[in-house]
This record gives C-alpha cells, structure tokens and sequence, in this order.
C-alpha cells in the first residue's frame, strides 16, 4: 500500500466546524458542534484517503516567535467563544479516540510543525495532504504536497495542487509569501502595503517576480499613488513577507514515523461517541464488545417443579429484543433464588403459579436492572411484580451521572467484572440486529443476573457512603414505577386532528409553493438545495453567502442572512418549518398511534447529568412550540374519555426560584415573594428604571440574561440570541451580576466548593462530578465552572418536580380521585381528570406541586384544563 500522510491545521478546522454548524449540546450540556463536524472531517478523510500516517496539528498558545517581529501579528482577533472553547479538549480527545497523533509546539504555529512534517514527507517521496481553513499553507503545495482548503463549511474543498495554484494566480506556490507581502493579511493582522490588492500583488509580481524585485524596480512603477505606498511601505512589505513565512524546519519533537496510523481499534471511538452522544455515528461502526466471556453459570432445570416459597430476596432479569420493552418481543428472564440460578422463557415463568406468587409478594424485595422495564415487561405477562427494591442501573447513574449507562455488562465492567458480554455484541443494532440462539442466549442472561447479584452490594455501599440510598429509595426508585403507569397508560392522540392538520400545512405549503415559484419566475423542486440554490443566485443574482461541494449553500443560517433582499426568501423560510413539521410531527406522530389510539413514550431517568426527564419514541419535549402550528399539534393530544378533560400544571419559572433559594439575594427573593415578574424586576435592577419604564426589549434581554444564568452565560451566546454585539452583551452580564450580587457570590463560592469537593450537589444530595474543575487546561476548566454553576439550579428543579410526582402519586392513592397522571415535560405535568373531578383535582395537585420541596421563597404553579394538551396551555 503506498504510504500517504494527512496533516490537519487542528485550530482552523475547528473553527470552520463550529462556524459551519449550529450549536448543538449533549445531556451534558457541552456543546458538540465542532467536535461533530470534525469528526465528519475524519470520516471523510479516512474513508476517501486512506493515509497511512496522519497528525493533527495544533497552536500551543497567543504569542509564537512571530511576535518578536511584530507585536500586532494577529492583534485584532476577537476571542475565541467559550461554546468553542470547551470543545478543543475534547478535539485532542477525538484525535487520541481515532489513533492519530496531536502535536502542538510553544512559540511556533501549527503550520509551523505542517510545514517541517511535510517537507520531511516531501523528501521521502510520500504524497502528503494538508487540510486547512488558512490559504496561508498552500505556500506548501509542491509535485507531492496539495492542501485541501476549506472555503466555507467542512465540505466545500478546493484542492490546492501547483496546477491548481498555476491556474489561479499565473505563478508557483513559492510565489505566495511574496503575495502575503505586498497585500497583507487581514486575518493575521499582517499589514502589507496599503492600496494594495490581490489584482494589483499578482500583477506586480508577474513583473517583477519578488517583493524584493518589486522594491529594486520602483523605478519603473509609474501609477503614482501605487509607486508611494510601495515606497513608503518597503520595510512593512518585507516585514509581511517574514511573517507570512512558514518555517519548515521548526525544532519539533516529532517524526514521520510517529504519524504512522496503528492497527484499527475502535475501542475509544466507541467510548467517546456514547459520552458525546454521536448516536449516528455510533451506528456506522460495529459496537462489538471487546471483552470475551470467562464465565459459565450452571442453569438448574428444575423450575417447574419448584415450589417458590417467599424469601427475603431474590436477584432478577428481564430481558426484550431491542430497547423498546412497551411492545417488542419478551425473549427470557433470568432469576437467583436461594442459589440457584433459572433462565426461563415467558410462557414457562406464566405457568408457574408458586414463582408468580412471589413475584407479585411485596415482602420479597427483588434487585433488578431497570426497574421501569422490569414492572412494564411483567405487567405485559398479566403479572403485577411488587417489591422492587433495588435498581443497579439507576444507583449506578447516581454514582456517577456522567456515565451513559448501557447495559448491564457495562455496570459490571465499571466494578471490574468482565464476565459479561454487551447486549450490543448479543443483539446488535440497527441493521445488525438478530436474536442470537437459545443456548446463547440464556448464557448471556444468566452471566447478567449474576453481575445484577454480584454488583448491587458494592454500588449499595458506595450510595450510602455518598449519602445518596435515600435518593434512590425515595425518589429515583419509586419515580421509575410512576412512570412505568404512565408509559403504560400512554395519551390518546386524535388521528383526524392530525390527518386535518396535514390537510391544513399542506394547503399552506402549496400556496407558499406558487408564491415561490411567482417569484423565481418558473417551477422548480423546492426542496432541491441545488435547484434553490441555481434560482437564487444565477438567476435572482442574490449575493453568494456560502459555497459547498455541489453548489450553493441554501442552509437556513444562510437564508436568513438574506432576509429582506427578496420576498422569496421569507417564503422559502416558512416553507422549510412548516415542511419539517409536517413530515416529522404531524405525519411522524400519526406513525407512533398504537392499536388504543394512544402514543406511549418511554421516559429516561439516565441520560441528563442534571436529573432532568427526557422522552423518546416520541420525544413529546422536542414538539416545535414557538410557531402556531407546532403549538396547534398538541391539540391532537386528548383525554381518553368524552368525560374527561386534559390538565396541566406547570411550575413557573422554578430554575429562578431555586436560584433565589440558593443565593438568597434579596433583590432577587423580593420580586418572588412580593409576586413582581422575575424579568421586569431584572430589567429595573439593570437598566435602573422604574417598573412603569420597563420596555418590552428591556424585559427581552432581562430575560435572556436570566435564563443565561441558569444555563451557562457567554457573551457569544447573548449576543447571538439578543443580536448585539459580544462587547455589548458582556456589558450586560457584567451589569446584571453587579445588580444581584449575591448571583456572583454563590457563583465565585460554588466554583471554590467544586474544586474542594470535586462535585457538586443538588438540594437533594445528587452529586455531578466535576473532575475537570481544576485543569490546568483554560478551556476544559471554563467549561467545569459553568457546569459547577448550573447544576445545583437545574438539578434541584429535576429534583423538584420529581418529587411532585412521587408524591402526587401517593397521594392519589388515598383518595377517590380517577384522574391520571399521563405526561411530563420540562416543567409541566399533564393529566388527564373526569370533569366532575377538575375543581377538587386542581388545587389538590397545586398543593402538591407548591409543596413538594420548601424554599425560602414561594413555588408557584400555574393550570389550565380543556379538551386537548392545546387548549390547556
């Protein structure tokens, strides 16, 4: 195979990544969208390229050898956003999780340590290819180097070849320094000479070769104004020169042979993409375990002649095809009890009476793996399990959050007990998925039972030592089985609502359709980027924003950009929203309606490192509800009885109520216990007005600024969502923490805390560990405190409401009431109550809610009730 070298210029890339693509947050809440776009980057590379060697390089700090030079050498530069910030570590992460080799060298650039590597490259006849978003390294570019330059984006490429560079500017790849001098670069601050363009570098230097001809020929440069800053300039021109110079042959302490690519194990790939949640790309690679079994559990075949009598404890398993318990098929479930160990199917454990006997006997505590799939997968079997008391999956998410829990070999792996195979290597995913044989699998169940039994002792003393039993035991644990009854009980969803909704958009989608193509001046697919792309800037001649390998950028951040150039682009801009709504909510949920006209979701208590809720298969906290008709989808959502009516409740503004609680700032506790509006109260501290002068934009970004406390603030991300400027909007931080400065003080004290500690806790003692508090790394250390800062606040409203259902639940229990409990979404919980039961039931369940936890200031809770999820909102 002939060996071929790819160097990465690992900063600009990064930035193209995360320019090109919309901020996107893990449950973590760390932001992705570099980290993903260059992990595309690498696919593609690796896929297309196939190197045999590959670094990436990256710059080391602000000052290189550069400065002495020039101290403004790249003065200027606006600061790198935190939302970008925070994810260079884990870039380095991706390089190690592929196998490639990262470098970065002080007082030196990374093209500095492209330009060494590929001349050494270069001088052993190996073909090199440098990947860049700086025309500066096609200075490289000879008969075995070409740079792939990214114009915009992470795919739109031109390849740099000396051809290439011939074509574009009439000279070599040598000639590039030269054209850096006479024009500058704005981008790095390097200042060339004033007047000087491109057009007029290339034209010179056609004539005169260098910069140092075009300073001996000034003679003959008659254009007057052009002959005077040429010779005003001749120093700051070769000055220019130096400094666009790339050095190749920088003391780096790495070779050729170190870039060499090892043997292909994706081990870390796989670790790396759970923890950032690239789910996409954990599909495209086979997850096979890497762990082989080394342990056989004797199976005893004697189950149907037991008699079960009831004992103290029994460990048990459950296990379905896939991850869907709510309807995919129950395969096995394996059981220790008194030392012996069973795996039975379900038709045998159903005919068993003595064994159902002491499942449904509360007395008998069980240890289970997920117990909200336990108590589903046997109510599916008409058996009503009881005394589920121990939950391995949620303790261990407890222990450490940070964890994307995946199985049961995976707790046990974390214990050091390697007998367990992964389910991903049992059933596969996706495409891949089988059912294995019999034999295997009721080994592997009966290895998974064992790991059940032999790691709930040790994560039981860990939680107690944490403090944290009685979180599982009174919240996590018996929140799992309030919703595995809700799962089950599932919301009626009203088909026609939809089918007349689909109806309604794609009237709407038609008319926008004709008024497209009235502007374009002909029919065309919408829907084809490349074909809007040809209307809008061929035959429109809108200004180009952005180029990609096919043509035309038409992505919405481009679109919007465009706004108010051509009434074709406000159309095309409802066109998309309303088209992904159609075909993801509306047709998506009609998909989802079960034979009981119900959609059941699945709730995850292990995913958020916050203990927040989410839902899939439907997400029911993703429905668009900014524009009207994805508020209007929830009109679907009804009671399941003529008799009935849809509640909900929901708490208000909680996250700014913990965060009074915590801080105790009094500006901050009076607006709630004095029942003034959070944001007018802010906007009054920051803008120092009275209440009467509040403007609606002042109460905007008061808003803004509020909720950018409670989910990590950056001036980047205020000035984006506010559009002002980050100087403007730091201004604003700045001034909102100098109005409430008890908000500062818990946030200087919460950092100090962490790095005691190493965590942080919620009001409930959940802990999120933090061990990146105390880098020595800016960027993974910011990052740390923000989410030291966040958590206590987002976490202690997770907890809240958590509460409120167990309690709800309970309390339900004592009283006649035949309402239930059917949804939650962020903050709201939604039911659905007998309309001769509304009055009694609603401030049954506020006084619940306003009571589930006591603050130093007031929980409020706000209801409606109507005959669909729309109509209560």
């Amino acid at each position: 195979m002939k060996e071929k070298l790819i160097l990465i210029d690992g900063n600009s890339i990064a930035f193209r990544a995360f320019y090109a693509l919309p901020l996107l947050k893990n449950s973590s809440d760390l932001h992705t969208n570099a980290i993903y776009g260059f992990t595309l980057i690498l696919e593609k590379l690796i896929k297309e390229e196939q190197p045999t060697h590959f670094l990436i390089a990256f710059d080391a700090g602000k000052t290189t050898f550069r400065h002495a030079t020039f101290g403004e050498y790249k003065g200027g530069r606006q600061k790198t956003p935190q939302e970008l910030s925070e994810q260079f570590p884990h870039i380095r992460r991706l390089a190690e999780a592929y196998q490639i080799k990262h470098y970065e060298l002080d007082n030196y650039e990374a093209d500095d340590i492209i330009g060494t590597l590929s001349k050494e490259a270069a001088a052993n006849n190996m073909e090199t290819i440098i990947v860049t978003g700086d025309r500066d390294l096609t200075q490289l570019v000879n008969e075995y180097v070409t740079v792939y330059y990214t114009k915009k984006g992470v795919t739109d490429i031109d390849k740099y070849t000396p051809e290439f560079i011939h074509e574009k500017y009439g000279f070599g790849a040598e000639k590039i320094i030269d054209l850096k001098g006479l024009m500058g670069d704005k981008s790095d601050n390097i200042p060339g000479v004033p007047g000087v363009g491109e057009k007029t570098a290339i034209k010179l230097l056609m004539e005169y070769d260098t910069v140092e001809g075009v300073i001996a020929n000034l003679s003959n440069i008659t254009a007057k104004k052009l002959n005077e800053n040429l010779t005003n300039h001749q120093a700051d021109a070769l000055m220019s020169k130096k400094l666009a110079t790339i050095e190749t042959n920088a003391p780096i302490e790495v070779s050729l042979a170190d870039t060499r690519i090892p043997e292909k194990d994706e081990t870390k790939k796989i670790e790396l993409f759970r923890e950032l949640e690239f789910k996409q790309m954990l599909e495209n690679i086979d997850t096979k375990s890497q762990i082989e079994s080394d342990k056989t559990i004797t199976i005893a075949s004697d189950f149907a002649a037991m008699d079960f009598k009831p004992v103290e404890h029994i460990d048990l398993h459950i296990i379905c095809y896939q991850d869907n318990y709510l309807k995919n098929e129950i395969l096995s479930i394996g059981l220790i009890y008194e030392g012996k160990t069973f795996v039975e199917t379900p038709e045998s454990i159903q005919q068993n009476q003595s064994f159902i006997a002491l499942l449904e006997n509360s007395a008998v505590k069980k240890t289970v793996y997920d117990a909200k799939a336990v108590k589903v997968l046997f109510e599916r079997l008409g058996i009503h399990i009881e005394g589920l008391a121990f939950d391995v999956m949620l303790a261990n998410y407890l222990l450490n959050p940070s964890t994307t829990v995946v199985d049961v070999a995976q707790v046990g792996q974390e214990f050091g007990m390697h007998y367990v195979e992964s389910d991903d290597h049992i059933f596969g995913k996706g495409a891949k998925a089988h059912i294995p044989d019999q034999a295997i699998l009721h080994q592997h169940i009966a290895t998974e039972v064992h790991c059940i039994h032999d790691v709930a002792p040790l994560i039981k003393e860990k939680l107690i030592a944490h403090e944290q039993l009685a979180l599982h035991d009174e919240l996590e644990l018996p929140l799992a089985l309030v919703l595995a009854k809700m799962e089950m009980q599932g919301i009626k969803v009203n088909k026609a609502t939809l089918q007349e909704m689909q109806g309604e958009i794609q009237e709407r989608l038609d008319v926008l359709t004709q008024s497209i193509y009235d502007h374009a001046g002909k029919a065309f697919n919408v829907n084809s980027p490349k074909q809007l792309g040809v209307i809008l800037f061929e035959e429109l001649q809108l200004p180009i924003i952005k180029k990609t390998k096919t043509g035309y950028s038409t992505a919405v951040d481009v679109l919007e950009k465009l706004q108010g150039s051509h009434a074709i682009i406000d159309d095309i801009l409802v066109y998309r929203t309303l088209s992904k709504l159609q075909s993801t909510y509306v047709e998506g949920l009609q998909k989802l309606i079960g034979e009981d006209d119900k959609i059941h979701t699945r709730f995850n208590q292990v995913i958020a490192q916050t203990g927040r809720l989410s839902s899939i298969d439907p997400n029911l906290q993703n429905i668009p509800v900014r524009l009207e008709e994805g508020r209007k989808i929830r009109k679907a959502f009804v009671p399941s009885g003529d008799d009935m009516v849809i509640f909900a409740a929901d708490y208000s503004q909680i996250e700014l109520r913990v965060l009074a609680h915590i801080t105790e700032d009094k500006s901050m506790m009076e607006a709630f216990t004095q029942g003034i509006d959070i944001h007018t109260k802010t906007a009054m501290e920051v803008f120092n007005v009275e209440k009467d002068e509040v403007t609606s934009n002042m109460r905007r970004q008061a808003k803004a600024v509020n909720f950018g406390i409670v989910y990590g603030i950056s001036d980047y991300g205020l000035s984006q969502s506010l559009g002002i400027t980050r100087k403007a909007a730091q201004q604003f931080i700045d001034d909102y923490l100098d109005s409430f400065p008890n908000v500062k003080q818990y946030m200087d004290d919460i950092i100090q805390k962490a790095k005691q500690d190493g965590y942080v806790t919620t009001l409930m003692h959940r802990r999120r560990y933090i061990p990146d508090i105390t880098s020595r790394n800016f960027n993974l250390r910011g990052f740390a405190e923000r989410t030291a800062m966040n958590t206590p606040i987002q976490g202690s409203a997770a907890d809240i409401i958590k509460l409120a259902m167990v309690q709800f639940d309970k309390a339900l229990n004592a009283t006649n009431f035949k309402a239930k409990m059917l949804l939650q979404v962020h903050d709201e919980l939604i039911f659905e109550v007998p309309k001769d039961e509304l009055e009694a039931f609603s401030l049954f369940v506020k006084d619940i809610m306003e009571n589930a936890m006591e603050l130093n200031v007031p929980l409020e809770v706000e209801y409606d009730a109507g005959e669909s999820w729309y109509e209560a909102k």
